[in-house]
């Protein structure tokens, strides 16, 4: 059984900065590649971003490239998202994947999602 926790969303003003974590648990997480995906209303889950389990590989999806980073601390089962220049697009509930494969398709286990919403 694999537990994910996010946690660091919040409100924030355009051009703000956020940063999101992810502890895992229950599995071998440095195992795994990571991914982060959000879901605004009405809208499909989308992929965000996706880093592999060494965190030298990463990849992410054209609507966020150059503003945000993923990270991942594998000695403490976390993996981060720091959310630079937001915008009012970005507002969504962002989730946590794990096995996340590098062209954004999610593995089974998702974190409970955490609330992000930019005010313009």
């Amino acid at each position: 059984q694999v537990q994910l926790i996010e946690s660091g969303g919040g409100l924030v003003q355009a051009g703000g900065s956020l940063r999101l974590s992810c502890t895992a648990s229950g599995r071998t997480f440095w195992w795994y590649g990571m991914g982060w995906f959000r879901q605004a209303p009405e809208k499909e889950r989308e992929f965000v971003a996706y880093i592999d389990r060494s965190g030298g590989i990463t990849n992410y999806a054209d609507s966020v490239k150059g503003r945000f980073t993923i990270s991942r601390d594998n000695a403490k089962n976390t993996v981060f998202l720091q959310m630079n220049s937001l915008e009012p697009e970005d507002t969504a509930v962002y989730y946590c994947n794990t096995a996340t494969t590098r062209i954004g398709v999610p593995g089974d286990y998702w974190g409970q999602g955490t609330q992000v919403t930019v005010s313009s």
